[in-house]
């Protein structure tokens, strides 16, 4: 028998090919959406700027496990899992931080900026769509993808209800969401790695 976990792997060459263009997207949207999270002091826009970076560094990994064995995909996704827990702990920490200090999140940047990487990262979902059912280091990446909408959208709602409110509490709020977003998706992971290593044994 092959050392496989049996899912519809595509081609190494396009798995390679899509992961590269989600890195670079990633990475671009990661220095944009710091600087303006920055200049705009909102929780929500950081979180999700931190989220690109760390999901740059989940393709990067990802990368490196295409065309391996089994548990060297594996070792990428429960790798990739960690960075999404750092990030995710770090946010908290960065939130707390903001509820003792205060912040006054800019609700137009929020909103516009919000909306700029939900186009970015739909366009991110549809490149990995049809890796979401391969190899677990490809569901690692679909997974965090997915969780990368949904922070979006948290992001531009946050903003909306900044700018009718005139407070900066639905924008901590929403940084505690993705942040909790992010966490789920790392133990998602550590439990589908879990399982691949169980079946792997079973063969042996």
């Amino acid at each position: 028998m092959t050392d496989c976990d049996c899912r519809p792997d595509l081609d190494p060459g396009i798995e390679r090919k899509t992961l590269m263009m989600l890195l670079l997207i990633n990475a671009v949207m990661f220095l944009f959406e710091c600087g303006a999270g920055l200049i705009a002091e909102s929780t929500a826009l950081l979180a999700d700027s931190l989220d690109m970076l760390a999901d740059a560094t989940v393709y990067a990994i990802a990368f490196y496990a295409v065309g391996r064995a089994t548990q060297v995909k594996i070792k990428a996704a429960r790798v990739s899992s960690f960075f999404q827990l750092l990030l995710g702990l770090g946010l908290l920490v960065e939130i707390v931080r903001r509820f003792a200090w205060g912040s006054e999140p800019v609700s137009l940047v929020m909103i516009v900026v919000g909306m700029l990487a939900l186009v970015a990262n739909v366009f991110c979902l549809v490149l990995i769509a049809r890796h979401r059912q391969g190899a677990i280091h490809m569901r690692a990446s679909w997974i965090f993808s997915r969780n990368d909408v949904i922070a979006n959208v948290g992001v531009i709602l946050a903003g909306i209800i900044v700018y009718l409110t005139e407070t900066h509490w639905p924008d901590l709020i929403i940084g505690i969401i993705i942040a909790i977003v992010i966490l789920r998706g790392a133990w998602q992971i550590q439990v589908e790695a879990k399982a691949e290593t169980s079946i792997l044994k079973n063969k042996t």
